[in-house]
């Protein structure tokens, strides 16, 4: 495989498309520096999958499209392609019978890669899939850049080991390996999930399995229980049918007995109606007299109470006046009391204070004495202190004046020298440029952490709403979910319901749908869909109306009359919209058709029908029924005269009020719950797109977020510094400031303490002569101020305890005075208050004496009336006794008689339920035979002559007990151990299936590490002989070898050691640059003998060899380029020689990039022919 051509467009400083095209295999690349021969390199690396900036020599990738010049704009996107002849067959897998290879890379100014693999867009991966074990590649062996020499030689030597696995061809093992690797991971994870839950699944199916067994046993079971059943039922109908007979007679009989009863009883309720009259108008005469009564009577009551009120007030009053007399009496004796007190106390205060003032007097005069007598003491105290002192001070100033004096002038002298040392040193500091500098990375970093702060902010924002969101959704998305299910319930429930109705409407009988088709019928209403009935009168008006609830409704029905007699098949009615309305009688029953809403009369269906809340109240209602009217209950129980009906047995076919109201009302809920599905679609399609919205904002805010930290961690390390500087810069030049000041004042303290010690000096020796005659007179002037100090202060306490007793006692008396005056204030208050209630108190008594008398003779008359009411009321007392007695005696008759006709109507009701209760349970006995698939006339058959319901009873009775011993039964359990049992064994076959894979990679791995380690082992072998060979022949002479630096194969480094001729360095780094860059070309052409890559890139690789050794190297290079094609780039003319084609690269136009290209063959022999 080699490469033919290498084309440029917008590529770094090739802004015009260039093809490169390299016919042979010695191809030089020549020109000034600068002129972009490097970047032939770089496109070559791109192309190949390069994706790190750095080794592209820009800062990011878009750097690589051209940027525009002095003359030109920036274009918008690159490309480069490299042309490969694959004529040999060396590119491996599906391209190894393609002759020419085509990979193209193209960049835009967003930064968004594409690749072309022979034109057909693929991955960065399937590109580098190519030349994996072919020595190629981005960063590979066969490409050495500029200063990739040095890095060659002084690699870590995991990184020397990747050019050896390269030539080696491993480099696509270990990315297989890589692969394996992952996919065993993926199917460890996998086995993991799949035994967890193969573990769960098994725990079901033994649980399951139970169920199952228990649920097969509990079918058994209910089938032999159900036959048992059926066969009980058909022992009761023969039962029941062979009492029918003798209930009917007994009914006949008790009839007869009723009709005579009835007549005696409506004589005697004539005789009633007679004495209840008489005592209604005998009630009003008593009525009339007791009240009159009563209004005596009450007047009496009255007036009495009113005179022992009164009597009680009198009474009351002049207890009041007593207690006020007694209260006013002792008011004044306590105002006596304190006025004697009182005067007591004036008299002892204007006796003491005198006393005081004059205790006072003395107090003070004594204590101005002491204070006196103390300050004479303080100052003697301090007079002598001042003489000891001085008396001390001169001698120790004589001592040591002399000596102070030397060090002083000493002082000055190096004070003067230091001051000018700092002021040289304070004018060399330049304080301003450090404060700006500081000052600007100051402002750099506020705004970089109010900029971050801002961002951290918005971050942890943006993540609570992200979390909010993802809630919301989440519940908005269970709560959706739950609205489907129940919509598909109620979707469920109302397609049956409608089925349902649709055929008890007949519409799924072929001649009623025919018919009504051709009558234009099909949408008119059925009398079910167009009524209202109250929720508990619904079984009532299904059990009267029954089929006719599948009437339809039209607006005229004779016109329909004759085509539906011409109806052959099928049961059809039709009822008129138009009918008249008729006026019900007055009755005092409530009619059936009172408890329906229409939009039309159903007079004609419901005309004489009523209603009851019981059936004891049905029963008192039809005794008062006519022939054609009935009664009925709310549960269904319908009463006629002379005749009861009971459906108990009503299927779900005839259930159409009942149905057609659910069927509603599912509607109804099923539209609510539709609307109520959009809005939280709309609603949860709002939380995504929400949810989308900011999650992106928050990726943006987190990238913004980790710029700004690291822009901020770069201002904060510089400012840091600033001001360490700053810091150490104001520390010195404040010390030296305070240094500098130090200096001056200890110069000025120095000069004026040499005059103040030489005055000091001259003054001592005349001091100290008067000293010895001052401290005898200050002796004795001590005696006289202590013996007057100590009197003045035994003056002063006594008079200060004496003037200190007589206030106490003063102060004592002003507080019994102040108490003694606010007693005598309320005691006086108390007493007027008394004074006048006595008043108020007496003028009530007057008041209430006067009309006691005029009460007592209007009592005498209301007595006298009383007596005469009385009278009257006893005579009209027994006339309505009188009346009363012959009513109850009729009354009594009649109870009797009605007693016993009640008795006759229930024992004839009896007889009749009886009957139509024997009716109705044979009825029903023989629907639930029909609705399970039997007959009774064939069941009594299969039964034996002696087959009795106490046996069938007790059979079934041992069943249920089988049964019960069951305990709870799960009837799904049979198929969901079938479901769950496919399942396990499906997901045994994975887990076998997976288990056989893993082994399968477990294999591939170690095949892949045994071959890795024995190629890598060989390639290493061979290429450190290639070394040792190679490197003598560059260096003419030396030795360098290849060491491994660790005993596992698959993971150990490799070492380079190399020694030119004569010398013995220890380690490859001690080499010159042109002994290294030697040795790396040595190590190259070592690999590339062994693996030749298809292509060799030589970038400026002679530039630090001196011409012997630039000799050797092309000397080697031209003999490989029989097996290697070589690409170099050099300013070194010798190297230029061995090339077969030159490409000059110019920049002839500032910034742009092109190309010159000459065959040097041909250019000999041209030469030669001129």
């Amino acid at each position: 495989m080699r490469l033919r051509n290498i084309k440029l467009a917008g590529f770094k400083s090739f802004v015009d498309p260039t093809t490169l095209h390299i016919p042979g295999n010695l191809v030089g690349v020549v020109g000034p520096n600068g002129c972009g021969k490097s970047n032939i390199i770089d496109a070559v690396m791109w192309v190949m999958g390069e994706s790190s900036a750095k080794h592209l020599r820009g800062d990011s990738l878009t750097d690589v499209i051209f940027n525009g010049s002095s003359a030109r704009n920036p274009v918008g996107q690159a490309t480069v392609e490299l042309l490969f002849d694959n004529s040999e067959g060396r590119a491996g897998g599906q391209y190894a019978s393609y002759s020419e290879i085509s990979i193209k890379r193209q960049i835009n100014r967003d930064a968004i890669s594409t690749y072309y693999l022979n034109g057909t867009r693929c991955r960065r991966r399937d590109i580098q899939e190519i030349f994996l074990g072919t020595g190629l590649g981005p960063r590979s062996y066969a490409i050495i850049e500029q200063g990739t020499i040095s890095r060659l030689i002084e690699a870590k030597p995991e990184e020397l080991r990747t050019f050896i696995e390269e030539a080696a061809g491993v480099s696509k093992y270990r990315e297989r390996r890589r692969e394996t690797e992952n996919r065993i991971k993926h199917t460890k994870e996998n086995i993991s999930r799949l035994t967890d839950i193969r573990d769960e699944l098994e725990k079901q199916l033994n649980h399951l399995q139970r169920q199952a067994k228990a649920a097969e046993r509990y079918q058994g079971l209910k089938k032999e229980e159900r036959q048992l059943q059926a066969e009980l039922l058909a022992l009761n109908w023969k039962h029941l049918k062979a009492h029918m007979k003798d209930e009917e007679e007994l009914v006949v009989t008790q009839e007869n007995l009723v009709e005579a009863g009835l007549a005696g009883l409506r004589q005697v309720e004539s005789d009633i109606e007679k004495y209840r009259d008489e005592l209604v108008t005998a009630n009003e005469g008593f009525n009339t007299t007791q009240s009159n009564l009563y209004g005596v009577g009450g007047e009496i009551s009255r007036l009495e109470q009113k005179i022992q009120h009164t009597k009680e007030r009198i009474s009351s009053i002049e207890e009041d006046i007593k207690q006020a007399q007694r209260e006013e009496a002792d008011a004044n004796q306590h105002i006596q009391q304190d006025k004697n007190k009182l005067q007591a106390l004036v008299a002892t205060a204007g006796t003491l204070e005198p006393k005081l003032q004059g205790s006072r007097n003395e107090s003070n005069k004594a204590y101005e004495f002491l204070n006196d007598a103390e300050q004479a003491m303080q100052g003697w105290q301090a007079e002598w202190d001042t003489f000891n002192e001085a008396s001390a001070d001169y001698s120790r100033q004589e001592q040591v004046g002399e000596t102070r004096l030397e060090h002083l002038q000493q002082d000055i002298g190096e004070s003067l020298q230091g001051r000018k040392a700092l002021e040289q040193e304070l004018e060399a500091i330049d304080e301003d440029a450090i404060c700006k500098a500081t000052d600007e990375h100051t402002a750099s970093v506020k705004t970089a952490e109010e900029k971050q702060a801002e961002s951290t902010r918005q971050l942890e924002a943006k993540r609570e709403t992200l979390l909010s969101l993802r809630n919301e959704a989440q519940a908005l998305n269970e709560k959706a979910n739950e609205h489907r299910r129940a919509q598909q319930k109620l979707e469920g429930r109302l397609s049956s319901l409608e089925a349902l109705q649709q055929s008890s409407f007949g519409k799924d009988q072929e001649k009623v749908s025919s018919w009504l088709e051709s009558t234009g019928l099909t949408d008119k209403p059925r009398l079910a869909q167009q009524l209202e009935v109250e929720t508990d009168w619904v079984r009532a008006v299904e059990v009267v109306l029954q089929d006719d609830l599948q009437d339809i409704i039209v607006d005229d029905h004779d016109q329909y009359t004759t085509e539906l007699a011409a109806l052959s098949e099928g049961n059809l009615g039709i009822i008129s919209a138009a009918g008249e309305q008729t006026s019900a009688a007055q009755t005092e029953f409530v009619r059936l058709a009172d408890k329906i809403k229409a939009s039309f009369s159903l007079a004609g269906l419901l005309d004489g029908i009523y209603v009851a809340e019981s059936l004891e109240a049905a029963q008192e209602i039809r005794k008062q029924l006519k022939v054609n009217e009935s009664v009925i209950t709310a549960d269904g129980i319908w009463l006629g005269r002379g005749w009861s009906r009971v459906c108990r047995g009503m299927d779900e076919q005839n259930r159409t009020l009942t149905r057609e109201q659910e069927i509603q009302e599912l509607k109804a809920r099923h539209t609510r719950a539709e609307l109520q599905l959009e809005e939280l679609e709309a609603t949860i399609e709002s939380s995504r797109d929400s949810h989308d919205q900011v999650e992106q904002a928050l990726n943006d805010l987190q990238s913004s977020l980790r710029q700004n930290q690291e822009e901020l961690s770069g201002f904060r390390a510089s400012l840091a510094a600033s001001r360490v500087q700053q810091e150490q810069v104001e520390a010195r030049k404040t010390k030296i400031n305070e240094e500098l000041v130090a200096l001056d004042e200890q110069t000025k303290d120095d000069e004026f303490e040499i005059e103040t010690i030489n005055n000091n000096l001259q003054s001592v020796s005349g001091n100290r002569k008067g000293m010895e005659d001052q401290r005898e007179a200050l002796i004795n002037l001590k005696e006289q101020h202590r013996s007057s100090l100590e009197s003045a202060r035994q003056r002063w306490q006594s008079t200060h305890e004496e003037s200190h007793g007589i206030a106490l006692q003063l102060e004592s008396i002003s507080s019994q005075r102040a108490s003694i005056e606010q007693g005598m204030k309320r005691n006086q208050m108390q007493l007027e208050h008394t004074q006048k209630r006595c008043e108020d108190l007496r003028h009530s008594l007057n008041e209430h004496e006067k009309p006691v008398q005029g009460y007592q003779d209007e009592l005498e008359l209301k007595l006298k009336d009383k007596v005469s009411a009385e009278k009257l009321l006893a005579d009209a007392r027994t006339l309505v006794q009188t009346i009363e007695t012959n009513l109850r005696e009729s009354e009594e008759s009649r109870s009797v008689r009605d007693q016993k006709q009640q008795e006759l109507r229930e024992l004839l009701e009896k007889a009749r339920l009886a009957t139509q209760e024997s009716h109705i349970r044979l009825q029903t006995v023989e629907e639930q035979l029909e609705s399970n698939g039997h007959e009774v006339t064939s069941i009594l058959e299969q039964l034996a002559e002696d087959a009795s319901v106490d046996v069938w009873k007790e059979r079934l009775e041992g069943l249920a007990r089988k049964i019960q011993r069951l305990g709870p039964i799960n009837l799904a359990a049979i198929d969901e151990y079938s479901q769950l049992s496919e399942r396990k064994t499906y997901l045994d076959s994975q887990d076998e299936d997976l288990t056989k894979a893993l082994n399968t990679l477990d294999n591939a791995i170690h095949k892949i590490d045994k071959e890795t380690r024995t190629r890598f082992k060989e390639t290493f072998d061979k290429l450190n002989t290639n070394l040792k060979e190679r490197f003598p022949q560059l260096f003419g002479g030396g030795h360098a070898y290849l060491e491994l630096i660790g005993e596992d194969l698959l993971q150990t480094g490799v070492t380079i050691m190399a020694r030119p001729p004569g010398k013995r360095n220890s380690t490859i780094h001690l080499l010159s640059g042109g002994e290294k860059a030697l040795t790396a070309v040595a190590l190259v052409f070592s690999i590339f003998e062994l693996n030749p890559a298809p292509f060799c890139i030589l970038d400026e690789v002679d530039a630090p060899l001196d011409d012997a050794n630039v000799g050797r190297y092309s000397e080697m290079v031209a003999k490989m380029s029989s097996d290697v094609q070589f690409i170099f780039i050099t300013h070194n003319k010798i190297t230029m020689e061995i090339a077969n084609q030159l490409l000059g690269v110019t920049m002839h136009e500032p910034g742009v990039s092109r190309l010159v290209s000459v065959d040097v063959d041909e250019a000999v022999e041209i030469a030669a022919i001129a």
